[in-house]
């Protein structure tokens, strides 16, 4: 197991009802270990297992729960 930590800009967000929507669409991602959500720097900082899931993965859960997500410092 890798852990990794990066940043995943998210547009969209407007409230946290958005917020919720994105910890709901995430929530059963396998390796997905934590992510904060900051509303007001449009972005998520996430923490995962990278042998079981991928930061790429994770933004595209964000993008199908409505929202644009784009992984940062590429």
């Amino acid at each position: 197991m890798a852990e990794q930590t990066q940043i995943i800009n998210i547009d969209g967000m407007t409230c946290q009802g958005c917020v919720a929507s994105i910890y709901n669409a995430t929530a059963n991602i396998d390796g997905l270990e934590s992510m904060s959500i900051d509303l007001s720097a449009n972005n998520a900082t996430v923490t995962f297992d990278d042998s079981k899931t991928s930061a790429d993965k994770i933004a595209s859960a964000i993008e199908d729960a409505g929202f644009d997500a784009a992984v940062a410092n590429r």
